[in-house]
């Protein structure tokens, strides 16, 4: 891992991204996807982003990588920040985001080496054709793909071959950040692992940086150094990846890691499920004060008042929860 692992590459300050909703008669509501986000990512580091669907987890990947224009808040990339159009065409020299489906991410028309060698193209980032060629087949040698892959197309490969085929493309610029948005949740398991396993050796190889979306807790916590939970639209809980699954102190990851398999017959039943009531509320009508309140069995009147601040409960680890040292 690299030594600048406690310096921050990535800053996000109170990012906000509303989308406007079109409710008929020339009337619009805001559907706030993420609602005022802070974190920060050090560099060599992963951080893995957890939460159930819809909770705007790959609304933050995307805002972050200004593919998205933020409602409100900043970016900070290596002390610098995202603002202008100059700003964002060399944030994503340094950046970029490998996405979910392997499927629909890779354009059917072009071959592999067309695909891999886009961002290339994109960021004049050879001097001959020589070179550009080079350079792909060291890219797809990077994923586990050889020579006889490149005159071919995406619809010839698996789901996990095409997973790498867009890893690789993620890889031609050469970045230091990745949003790694949910990308073997479309994989069989044994694929998963593989894949997983290629991302760890990049990042010692490459010194990459991750910000790691899933929903599969299991494949978090054996990627992430740090593990981030939201619910509808906020962070809800940040702390290191074995003091979250051994001590999560918000109701919501704790309903999470409840729900998570153990292969152990006895402990398995031991555990305690804690099952939520209620169904996610909607972001269009969220209730006020805490997101969390309406399924939340600590809920008292002052949760609907206000919504809690994210604070500091324990070095390194931020909560957002009125009634956190109560029921913990």
């Amino acid at each position: 891992m690299s030594e600048n692992k406690n310096l921050p590459l990535v800053e996000v300050r109170n990012l906000k991204e509303y989308f406007d909703i079109n409710m008929g008669f020339f009337r619009s509501k805001p559907l706030k996807a993420v609602d005022d986000v802070s974190f920060t990512i050090n560099k060599g580091e992963t951080l893995g982003l957890v939460g159930e669907s819809g909770c705007g987890k790959t609304t933050v990947g995307r805002t972050i990588l200004h593919l998205y224009k933020p409602t409100a808040g900043e970016v900070i990339f290596d002390g610098k920040p995202i603002k202008t159009k100059q700003d964002i065409q060399e944030f994503r020299k340094k950046a970029t985001m490998v996405f979910q489906d392997p499927y629909s991410s890779l354009n059917p028309r072009m071959t592999v080496s067309d695909i891999v060698g886009e961002p290339l193209d994109v960021h004049k980032l050879y001097s001959s054709k020589q070179e550009r060629q080079e350079r792909i087949l060291e890219l797809m040698g990077h994923v586990g793909l050889n020579s006889e892959h490149a005159s071919r197309y995406a619809h010839e490969f698996s789901g996990g071959q095409r997973q790498r085929i867009g890893i690789a493309r993620a890889l031609a610029v050469n970045p230091e950040f990745i949003v790694c948005d949910e990308p073997v949740s479309a994989l069989d398991v044994s694929i998963q692992a593989q894949v997983i396993n290629m991302f760890d050796d990049l990042q010692e190889k490459l010194g990459l940086t991750y910000l790691f979306i899933a929903h599969d807790l299991l494949v978090v916590r054996h990627i992430s150094d740090r593990i981030a939970v939201m619910y509808l639209g906020k962070m809800v809980e940040l702390a290191e990846a074995n003091e979250i699954y051994n001590h999560p102190l918000h109701p919501y990851s704790q309903s999470l890691l409840s729900a998570v398999p153990v292969p152990d017959p006895k402990i398995a039943r031991a555990n305690q499920r804690i099952a939520l009531s209620g169904d996610i509320p909607s972001p269009l009508n969220a209730p006020s004060g805490c997101p969390f309140r309406t399924r939340c069995r600590y809920a008292t009147e002052a949760c609907a008042q206000s919504m809690p601040p994210f604070e500091e409960v324990a070095p390194g680890h931020f909560v957002a929860c009125h009634r956190v040292k109560e029921i913990n």
